[in-house]
């Protein structure tokens, strides 16, 4: 960039040019032209920077110049998309918390149904410590393990009506037969569990199995035991014995005195309906009937 400083003359004063200006060597006086220049300020030692009126209109003109582009909308839109969602989370997190601990749901109703073996009272009783406790935290794990020394109750489930009550649906085993020990009866399911004694046959409408002490650990008794499990409740109400030479001859008596060879526990289901066809015929003085016998399930007879 030119220069905008202006030259200043000076006249000479060394004699030598004095002298050699003219030939002859006359002492006329010469006129030289120096420029003087404004020293710059060292922008190293003073630690500023000395900007030229050119520059300082560059800048001004380049910033001017800037162009200030808007957002693009699908980014504000995604933005907003996010801190709504962080705002949902937050209320939601503070819902679900309050609604876990909150004391105003805690259980102060506890409803029983399913029972029969066992009264609806004694599980109340045994889930008397879930009082209190707020309906969010009780699990049916923990209700079935309240619930074990209760031998009647195979297992549980839940149902919460806030804001206070605890609805407990119970699933009790299935009493199969009774086993005579000593003076009574005991009631057992196909498992062998005992679920309860009786001293009067007649007060349950099940079949006896008489095979002594230990018979829940025995072949025989998982063999007679699936059978009975097998049949409808009120085909096994008619029933008056279960027996078995083996496992494989299973042999059943009904209370009027009839007898069905039922065989090994092989195809129960089909052996049961075919036995609840056969019950269900209408019966022929003609031909009186003492056995059935479904031990082939597939073609099943009397006699």
């Amino acid at each position: 960039m030119a220069s905008t400083r202006k030259p200043t003359f000076k006249p000479a004063t060394d004699p030598r040019q004095s002298k050699a200006g003219r030939p002859g060597g006359d002492s006329g006086e010469v006129i030289s032209a120096q420029r003087s220049v404004e020293p710059e300020v060292d922008s190293k030692v003073t630690g500023t920077t000395k900007v030229t009126g050119a520059a300082k209109a560059g800048k001004t003109s380049a910033a001017g110049n800037v162009i200030a582009f808007p957002e693009p909308k699908n980014r504000r839109q995604r933005r907003l998309v996010l801190w709504t969602l962080s705002v949902v989370a937050v209320v939601v997190g503070a819902l679900i918390a309050g609604a876990v601990f909150s004391p105003v749901l805690a259980v102060r109703t506890i409803t029983v149904d399913g029972t029969s073996l066992v009264t609806p009272d004694a599980v109340r009783t045994a889930l008397a410590g879930l009082e209190g406790k707020p309906l969010p935290q009780v699990t049916e794990q923990e209700i079935n393990e309240l619930l074990k020394p209760l031998v009647q109750v195979r297992s549980a489930t839940m149902e919460a009506r806030p804001p206070s009550e605890l609805l407990v649906h119970v699933d009790e085993r299935i009493p199969v037969a009774l086993l005579k020990q000593g003076d009574s009866y005991v009631m057992v399911d196909v498992d062998g569990v005992q679920l309860g004694a009786t001293q009067d046959l007649a007060t349950v409408a099940l079949p006896l199995i008489d095979a002594g002490v230990g018979t829940t650990n025995t072949e025989l008794f998982k063999a007679i035991a699936a059978v009975l499990d097998t049949l409808p409740a009120d085909i096994l109400a008619r029933m008056s014995t279960a027996s078995a030479a083996s496992p494989d001859a299973v042999e059943l008596k009904l209370v009027d005195g009839k007898t069905v060879v039922w065989g090994n526990a092989e195809d129960r289901e089909l052996k049961a309906k075919a036995l609840e066809a056969l019950l269900r015929m209408p019966p022929d003085p003609k031909v009186p009937v003492s056995v059935y016998d479904v031990s082939v399930p597939r073609h099943p007879f009397t006699k």
